[in-house]
């Protein structure tokens, strides 16, 4: 990530948020997650190192892991900055069959999993450029409903809400006026 070009030279400004892998993770993923949430967000992002798969989560007649478990590990133990937990295995919540990602709207974390982002048409494997589109995208809708914003009815928008990759992969990579608007003031909100 670049640094802030008003901090003094050999000084990093402090990170706004964390992306965390969680046990195994593509690396190349969790960067563009970080690149895009700085690029898009305006927030200083940076890759942390890996902490273990967070077996406590796992629900083992699923197969799958609990996002709200995840995401209460990941708020408790932090301070300052916004935490966005990445995980290569399912996710779900009890309600729900899977889920892309899940956060706490307004609240300090988030969490994702690249496990379906990487599925392709026909049950093959989607190209890479795709997968990391859908992480950038997945990443950015979380760590906006985190600070506040909530889902957007606006065609084609990032905040627009998404059941499965076919609706994913019709979003913009990009805010509709509106989000972005809202997004100007609660980052002036939450970090000023």
């Amino acid at each position: 990530m670049s640094p802030d070009p008003d901090m003094p030279a050999g000084e990093a400004a402090a990170p706004q948020v964390e992306v965390v892998p969680l046990g195994r993770v593509n690396s190349t993923a969790a960067q563009v997650v970080a690149a895009n949430l700085q690029a898009l967000l305006a927030l200083n992002a940076i890759v942390t190192p890996a902490l273990p798969e967070p077996s406590q989560a796992l629900l083992a007649a699923r197969g799958q892991y609990d996002a709200g478990i995840i995401l209460q590990d990941l708020a408790g133990s932090q301070e300052a900055p916004l935490r966005l937990g990445l995980l290569d295995k399912d996710l779900c919540v009890p309600f729900l069959t899977y889920v892309l990602g899940e956060s706490q709207l307004g609240g300090r974390a988030a969490v994702m999993s690249l496990h379906r982002l990487k599925q392709g048409e026909g049950g093959g494997r989607a190209q890479r450029h795709v997968m990391l589109e859908r992480a950038a995208k997945v990443g950015l809708h979380e760590i906006a409903h985190v600070m506040g914003l909530e889902h957007c009815r606006t065609a084609g928008c990032l905040m627009r809400f998404s059941a499965g990759l076919t609706s994913l992969d019709r979003l913009n990579l990009g805010f509709c006026p509106a989000c972005e608007r809202d997004l100007d003031r609660l980052r002036i909100e939450r970090f000023s």
